[in-house]
Formats: structure tokens, sequence, C-alpha cells
């Protein structure tokens, strides 16, 4: 079931946040409301249960959970996917697995700095008659007291004293180079001035980059510098997207009681932004049945699923889940939008997040349990948290954390409207999302953000 419209299961779940805002009109202190848990609210064994009125957990620690998850799947130590050998065009934006390690020094000879002339010894210079190219085979030896011209890059021939750079020197009527801009005295040069001798930047089989480096293309053009045709680098995690519902409309606009599908759009380029390699975007209706097959049939690393994570009558993601013998790491979060959210591991080193179907809402749940899993998927390192004060007061709820819409203006972050579950339109507008803890924000408070990928990287960037 995905609730883009009204379904009164998961409104009841993510909307009761209007409900809760009444009692914190005043913005009081920060004591979170104790939260009361039937005895039907957990099974005996700490398990599933028959109703879905559970404690969540709370945001910081289901985003915790969510990082840790693929540790203890895969049995190793980091939990990020075996690493492969990708040609240099393949691997921007993947993280090296193996140290990048000079194949060659750099430069690997004695090259010209400048374009000028290589000189022998004091000056004035006899020069050559034909000069020395980048790219050319090396040149015989100088004499003292000869010159020749010289591109940059190009190799050093042997017995150069330096390059005198092309604004430094004049060739007189009879062929023979002065030093006109030189500070030194007359006609003298520094012993290796302007030449890049060979290994000045490293050594072969110096460490360059450590494991853990994100591949940007500086690293490209270092690694193709330093010998490397391909790269040791940790794979894209693969997922899987299914947009759930039988009132979800591809194209045209809503009628009869069908809506357009907000989701199908969001979420592919939003995964591809996080280090994902979205495989397929699937419907699937109001099934159970058709559910359990798309999961079952699935080889994706991470399944993302939208809407029927409730417990409404065509809310099937719990059942599917039970019946195939998933375990079930998150169920539920202490967060507004997106309450219903879940985290299951379906089977060996695969794992489903469960969205609502609320886009705001999922959202939401892509930001607490998408990323950080997909993150550590792929080795990619975290992004350095960091507050920005608040320009406006922000109602909080009772015992939830928010995620607010915000635009980053100066130094300040300005909350936006049109932020309920159902909602895009503030986060169209937004730089980040604001974590409102419970209780709410006063104005100048200070909250943490989380970027939204393309605010900081650009589009071209994050979504390449």
């Amino acid at each position: 079931m995905t609730a883009h419209g009204t379904r009164a299961d998961e409104n009841a779940d993510d909307l009761d946040v209007e409900e809760a805002l009444a009692l914190v009109k005043e913005l009081p202190d920060r004591t979170p409301t104790p939260r009361t848990s039937s005895s039907h609210d957990r099974s005996p064994e700490g398990g599933w249960s028959g109703d879905h009125r559970h404690d969540a957990t709370a945001w910081t620690e289901a985003r915790a959970i969510a990082e840790r998850a693929p540790r203890h799947a895969i049995g190793s130590r980091t939990g990020y996917l075996t690493p492969v050998d990708m040609p240099l065009a393949s691997a921007l934006g993947l993280t090296l697995a193996a140290p990048l390690t000079a194949l060659t020094d750099l430069p690997s000879f004695d090259t010209s700095a400048m374009d000028g002339w290589a000189v022998s010894g004091p000056g004035p210079w006899d020069v050559r008659d034909k000069g020395v190219l980048a790219g050319h085979a090396g040149h015989a030896p100088l004499a003292d007291g000869e010159a020749v011209r010289i591109a940059t890059g190009a190799r050093i021939p042997p017995d150069t004293t330096a390059v005198l750079r092309t604004e430094h020197g004049r060739v007189d009527d009879v062929g023979r180079l002065h030093a006109t801009g030189a500070t030194r005295p007359p006609h003298t040069v520094t012993h290796g001035q302007d030449i890049r001798p060979r290994g000045q930047e490293c050594r072969s089989g110096d460490q360059l980059l450590p494991v853990g480096t994100p591949v940007s293309p500086p690293v490209l053009g270092m690694a193709a510098a330093a010998g490397y045709d391909t790269l040791r680098v940790v794979p894209r995690p693969r997922a899987e997207v299914f947009v759930v519902g039988d009132e979800l409309l591809g194209e045209g606009l809503p009628h009869d009681g069908l809506i357009r599908d907000a989701l199908g759009p969001l979420l592919p380029p939003w995964l591809r932004a996080l280090g994902a390699e979205v495989t397929a975007v699937r419907r699937v209706g109001d099934d159970e049945q058709a559910l359990y097959e798309a999961i079952t049939s699935s080889d994706a690393d991470v399944i993302v699923t939208t809407g029927g994570t409730a417990a409404g009558p065509v809310d099937h993601v719990h059942p599917t889940l039970r019946r195939i013998g998933a375990e079930l790491l998150v169920d539920g979060v202490q967060v507004r939008p997106g309450h219903p959210m879940l985290l299951a591991r379906t089977k060996e080193n695969q794992h489903l997040v469960g969205l609502p179907g609320n886009p705001l809402a999922a959202v939401s749940g892509l930001l607490t349990l998408a990323e950080p899993l997909l993150r550590t998927l792929a080795a990619r390192p975290a992004p350095e948290p960091y507050t920005l004060p608040l320009r406006d007061a922000v109602q909080g709820h009772p015992y939830d954390t928010r995620l607010i819409p915000v635009a980053v203006r100066g130094e300040r972050a300005l909350p936006l409207l049109y932020n309920g579950p159902a909602m895009l339109r503030g986060i169209a507008a937004a730089d980040a999302l604001a974590v409102v803890p419970p209780g709410g924000a006063r104005p100048g408070e200070e909250a943490e953000l989380l970027d939204l990928p393309w605010a900081s990287g650009g589009i071209g960037v994050c979504f390449t």
C-alpha cells in the first residue's frame, strides 16, 4: 500500500503529529514524554508481534543500527561489498579498497617545468638549431656553454644545468642566448632551476592514497599518472525499488481516486546520489503474493519498498517479511514524518528498507535508514555533522525527533512551510533537513543539519 493519498492506518502513524503539536504550543522543556507499552506490544521472544503498536527505535539508534547492519550480515569488520577491479573511466564516486601505490617515479624522468631553454654551465650560451619537445626521445648531452630550446614537460637533455624561462632570456643576432630577466648576477642561473627532477612527487612503491579514499576526478588523474588502468574499489550496492500501490498513475493528471506516483521519479536518482546502482524500479500492486514474489526474486543488495509498512488491511510488508523469515532490525522509528519505516535482513547479504508511502515520510526513511546502510556497503565516509542556528522557532513532537526542510541562508537555517508527511513542496526548495529534538526548538537555537546531496555537490556531481 502506498499512502501518497490518504489511507487511514498509515496516516494514524504519520499524521498524528498535528495532534501532538497541539500539546507543545508553548515549547516546554525537552523532557520527553515516556512511551507506554501494552502487554501485546512485543512477543515474549522480543521479535514479531501481532500488533504493530510497539515501542519504536530512537532516531539516532535507528541510524546506528542501519550503519552496523552490513557488518553483521557479511560477517566482516568492515561490512562493505567485495572489492572489484574497475576501469578508471568507471571508478568515479567509488571508494578505494586498496592503497593507491605509485607504479613508477613521478615524474619518471627529469622534465622541464617551463617553456624556455635547457642550458649547461654559465651564460651566454650557443643555441642549438633543433629544440626538444615533449613526448620525443632523449637528445644528446649539452656541452658546457650550450643551450637548446625546450618545451614544458619535455625530457631534460643530459648535463643540463637549468632551464631558463622564455621570458628570462634573449637570443642576440649571432645566435647566443643571454639571461635578461634573472634577479641574480648577469649570465648565471641556479643549478636545477625550473627542472622537475625524477621522483620529485613520489618514488615507485610510495603510498599515494590510503584505503577508504573516495575516487574523485583528481584521484583518477593521480592514478593515471602513477601508471594505473584500473582501480581496486568497492562497487556500488545494487538496489531495487518496489513502488507499492493500486492507486498510482505513471503519467497524466490524478482522476477517479487515482494519484500520481511521486516516489518512482524521486527515489532512484536519490539512491544513486547515495552511492547505489539502481537496477530496477518496479510497480507492485496491493497484493501480498505479488510483493512476496518481487522480494524473493530480487538479487539486489538492498531492496527499497514504498508504503505498506503500517498495519492496515492492505499493508503487506510485515506479513511478507514474516513469511520469508526475515530478521527485523528496526520496526518503527521515533521520527516525524516517517514513523512506520523499517529495516530488515531478508537473507544473507541482503537488506530491505521499508519506506512509508507519503513522499516526505519516505524521504525521512531514506535518510534515516537507507543512507547509513548504503554508506557502509559502499565504504563511503560518513559526512561531518554540523549545526546552524534556526532563524525561526520549530514546534516539536512530545517524544519523537522531527526532520524539517530548511533553506540555508548565510549562517542560519530557515525552516520551510509545506513540511507535512504527504508534501514535497518544502523539500523541493530545501538545502537540508534540520533535526529537531522532542519539544521543538526556539529561534537562534542550533540544530543538526542533514545536507541534501544536490545542495552541496551540484546536480551533475551527485547524480553521476
